[in-house]
């Protein structure tokens, strides 16, 4: 059967389906009309990626809707009454369009299931939900929220007891109880009515606020020096519209930050997010309005949170008068060295720490780490690997999880949640700004002493965003191009060697993802993304000084780059 031929069929299916409702199908008609249109929404159904369940909304099986909400959901239903006599779930929902809707439609297709929901009563933070359902015992947990995608996404990840993102295994399972769903109808379900007298649907209120808050703030390691400096300490922040407002603003007020400004533009809910592109603080764009009150303020600090408040973005004062974004890679190496040097200082730093990044972060962080004498794991790419890490820390006690990051601005520290939480981050930069400013030094000159003594690193990121089906299999194509024929030389020096990470290197699980090492150190890596109709290429290089470093990243770039594009155009 071709994609055209199922993805016709499959549009019939949900024509015919009486449990879809007049207004979607309505829709389905119209674009009907459309080959290319059709083939786009119904070639397949969403699936789990490094995320969850992600994509558009709108009608169809590759779109997210109430229906694929309601289809996941029953999947996951069934998955956990397989293994629990009486499973129970934690939902949250972020600023996104529907998010609110799709977190109670779940919520009614578990009470129809005969599984207790606990639902937040207003937007929350994705770290939160992490640490909620820990809190409250709960079997699993949902959040519904696209993180950092555009305005016309939204999706739904779900969570193990344990507080982390579903493993592969995990998902898997719950997908096969999606493919059983043949029809909608198959959905049970309950009215919010019958949900809320019978006690299958529990609305929950700020006493999980209040515990989160107080396992973040237990996280601070300066809380009197804090206070000391809190009055000279500038911080500008912005929530991008998101969840990350009111929580953010708490910690940095209970913790003695007393100088915080609100870009107001960004300050409200907004699910159009109309200031940004998208709202994602690993693009320094997002953080202009920041800066320019940054920049009126003379504040120290500017940190810009995505809608679910699990990744921060930084920019800070530089020599030259304005404000440098930093990168995931940085924002994460002075967050760990702020860590280990603050708890070796004071006495606290174990004997058998560890510090956990995904392959394609950047290697500053592990020199650091390894100097302190932490233990430095490496995993896949996506937060989730990260938590299982930490649950496999406590569960053997052989290494104290200190700090986890990855390149994307996701950051971890404590084990209160086992996802990125950028509300912890958020509170650590400002203190370690704040620290580093009572020994009369800015964040600035720490990461440049951080080079000097531990290496000049230079890291970036390039994208090729290519939607929909034919977009899928370039990528598919560019990633066996490369495999098949990986290059000798790359920017005129000799190429090391290709690891293949869809064998499951290392005792990882199998990814589709090519990392190519050279012999200076530097290093770039192919992935297709988990979230994304993209393909991401990770650059790497390492010199004897800043310029150095960033010369050989742009060589590499061009080089790569270049035979990707040229693929494209060809």
């Amino acid at each position: 059967m071709t994609r055209e031929s199922q993805a016709e069929g499959s549009l019939e299916l949900w024509l015919r389906d009486p449990a879809i409702d007049r207004e979607t199908k309505e829709e389905l008609r119209r674009i009907a009309q459309d080959p290319k249109e059709v083939i786009d929404r119904f070639h397949k159904d969403l699936e789990f990626g490094t995320g969850g369940l992600r994509g558009l909304m709108g009608a169809g099986s590759n779109r997210i809707n109430r229906y694929t909400v309601g289809k996941a959901t029953q999947g996951l239903a069934q998955t956990l009454l397989e293994s629990d006599p009486c499973p129970s779930v934690v939902i949250a929902y972020d600023s996104r369009r529907h998010s609110a809707d799709f977190a109670l439609e779940a919520a009614l297709v578990l009470a129809g299931n005969g599984i207790r929901a606990y639902v937040f009563e207003g937007l929350r933070p994705t770290p939160e939900l992490s640490f909620a359902v820990r809190h409250l015992q709960a079997t699993a947990g949902i959040v519904i929220t696209a993180s950092h995608n555009p305005a016309s996404y939204n999706g739904y990840k779900v969570y193990g007891r344990d507080g982390g993102q579903l493993p592969p295994e995990a998902a898997t399972q719950v997908l096969s109880r999606m493919r059983q769903v043949h029809s909608f109808a198959d959905i049970k379900k309950m009215t919010r009515k019958e949900a809320e007298e019978n006690r299958w649907l529990h609305w929950i209120g700020d006493e999980v606020d209040e515990a989160y808050l107080k396992a973040v703030t237990s996280m601070s390691l300066q809380p009197e020096g804090n206070r000391q400096i809190s009055h000279r300490l500038g911080i500008v922040y912005t929530p991008l519209h998101g969840s990350g407002n009111l929580p953010i603003r708490q910690v940095l007020h209970r913790i003695g930050f007393e100088r915080v400004h609100v870009v107001k533009e960004q300050e409200e809910p907004d699910p159009l997010f109309p200031t940004v592109e998208a709202p994602n603080p690993e693009d320094p764009r997002v953080l202009a309005k920041a800066i320019r009150l940054a920049e009126q303020m003379e504040a120290d600090l500017v940190i810009g949170t995505d809608p679910d408040a699990d990744r921060m973005g930084v920019a800070i004062p530089d020599v030259k008068g304005g404000y440098t974004p930093l990168t995931g890679n940085q924002t994460g190496a002075l967050i760990l060295y702020y860590l280990l040097s603050t708890m070796k200082k004071n006495g606290t730093l174990p004997t058998n720490g560890a510090m956990v990044k995904t392959v394609v972060t950047g290697e500053l962080g592990a020199r650091i780490a390894q100097s302190y004498g932490v233990e430095v794991f490496n995993t896949l790419t996506g937060f989730k690997y990260i938590g299982q890490k930490i649950e496999e820390f406590q569960r053997t006690g052989a290494c104290q999880f200190i700090f986890g990051y990855e390149e994307s601005c996701g950051y971890l520290a404590g084990t209160h949640a086992r996802d990125k939480d950028a509300v912890v981050a958020s509170m650590l930069i400002s203190e370690a700004a704040a620290y580093y400013k009572s020994e009369g030094k800015s964040l600035y000159t720490v990461l440049k002493e951080l080079h000097q003594t531990y290496g000049y690193f230079a890291e970036d990121i390039q994208t090729r965003t290519l939607k929909g089906m034919e977009g899928a299999k370039k990528i598919e194509e560019i990633m066996d191009d490369w495999r098949q024929d990986p290059p000798r030389k790359i920017g005129g020096s000799p190429f090391l060697c290709m690891e293949d990470f869809s064998q499951g290197l290392y005792g990882l699980p199998q990814e589709n993802m090519l990392k190519f090492h050279l012999p200076d150190g530097g290093w770039f890596c192919l992935r297709p993304s988990g979230t994304e109709p993209k393909i991401k290429i990770y650059f790497a290089t390492i010199g004897n000084s800043a310029k150095q470093a960033a010369k050989q990243l742009q060589q590499l770039i061009h080089a790569v780059m270049g035979r990707i594009d040229e693929y494209l155009e060809g």
